[in-house]
């Protein structure tokens, strides 16, 4: 279904690839009508449709008209970068938002309240804001670290990723966060830890032992939504930093009306959302075996 949907869609956009292609404001008929033979532009919806989701199964996305390549080798070419991304970014949030849910579920008072509350404003901070901000602070201000490019080499890779991963992470931590938060509120009022204080157990050890792993379901299936959320955000981050990973291809391409790219991209988003949440399904039925009843 996401396959029709992701195929059908482009032939809603208007304008025509051809005519990009051929270029002027009154292109040569000839020209356009051997671009659509060409690239079988002419041919029937289905038929189309057809040709390109049997090629889509065994890997081949067909033609780019803009670069006159293989889709997939440059979805090949960008990928690593866009998944370095997504996995930093990963790393910032789960860290982060984590961390602080933990603490603004543990410490119920003015610290809970103040980290709920600045959480609270950080979910509203759009990616492109964040960007502007970390590279005007970050960047061009401190010259802490360099404003554009994804680097080479794991490591300076990793430095030229960092803010481009932070303005990424943002608002996804505020909302990691809040939902570790409740989580963690709701398990320190529940009977099974008034239990354990009486007996004497230490708070770190209630926290560990009995709040966390009750709280882990939820916490589990927010991250992982999250993971999945970053795939498809990473065209924002990747623009703003001039990063040449796929989610910048994805924006390129959809301004060119490279269609057969951004049908391959945004498959492979579906994919990787579709994998990720089975991921995190199986991992919730594996810590708790009654989810899966």
């Amino acid at each position: 279904m996401a396959s029709v949907v992701i195929y059908g869609a482009m032939f809603v956009v208007p304008g025509d690839p051809a005519s990009l292609l051929v270029g002027g404001s009154k292109p040569n008929p000839e020209a356009l009508a051997a671009i659509r033979r060409q690239f079988h532009l002419d041919d029937p919806f289905l038929e189309r449709y057809l040709r390109w989701l049997s090629g889509a199964v065994q890997g081949d996305f067909g033609t780019s008209l803009v670069y006159r390549s293989p889709v997939s080798d440059l979805i090949a070419g960008r990928a690593l970068t866009t998944i370095l991304l997504v996995g930093y970014t990963t790393v910032i949030i789960i860290v982060a938002g984590i961390g602080l849910g933990l603490l603004s579920g543990w410490k119920e008072g003015r610290i809970g309240t103040a980290i709920t509350m600045v959480t609270t404003v950080m979910m509203g901070a759009p990616t492109f804001v964040m960007a502007a901000i970390l590279i005007a602070v970050f960047a061009t201000g401190l010259g802490w670290f360099p404003v554009f490019g994804a680097g080479d080499g794991f490591t300076d890779r990793l430095w030229h990723l960092t803010l481009p991963a932070f303005a990424l992470a943002f608002s996804w931590i505020a909302y990691v966060a809040q939902v570790t938060g409740a989580s963690v509120r709701e398990e320190m009022r529940s009977e099974h830890v008034d239990t354990a204080r009486a007996r004497g157990v230490h708070e770190r050890a209630i926290l560990s032992r009995h709040v966390l792993r009750n709280a882990s379901g939820p916490i589990l299936t927010v991250s992982g939504l999250t993971v999945a959320g970053l795939f498809a955000g990473t065209a924002v981050a990747e623009q703003a930093f001039g990063i040449n990973g796929i989610g910048a291809l994805l924006v390129q391409s959809a301004a060119k009306q490279d269609l057969a790219i951004v049908q391959a991209i945004a498959l492979v988003l579906v994919a990787a959302f579709v994998t990720v949440n089975m991921l995190v399904d199986v991992a919730n039925a594996l810590l708790d075996p009654r989810a899966a009843r």
